[in-house]
């Protein structure tokens, strides 16, 4: 498994900020480990529905860390 670097974070999370990616390189997630938990977040529902097993581990940590940063982003307004 690859090793995760800030890079990697910083290209999938544009804009990013820095302490979301120490949050999720302190982990010590692999890049594919990452990529699953952005999947998971993109669609969920689809990945439950093709029988997917559940998050878990560090994956299941970066999805926390992701999820915690969505729920304090502004709502956007029209």
């Amino acid at each position: 498994m690859a090793d995760l670097t800030r890079d990697d974070v910083v290209k999938v999370l544009r804009p990013a900020e820095d302490t979301v990616v120490a949050r999720i390189l302190a982990t010590g997630a692999s890049q594919e480990e990452f990529a699953k938990a952005w999947a998971w977040m993109q669609n969920d529902e689809a990945l439950m529905n093709a029988g997917q097993e559940l998050p878990s581990g560090r994956v299941r940590e970066i999805i926390g860390i992701l999820q915690a940063v969505e729920d304090d982003a502004p709502a956007v307004t029209d």
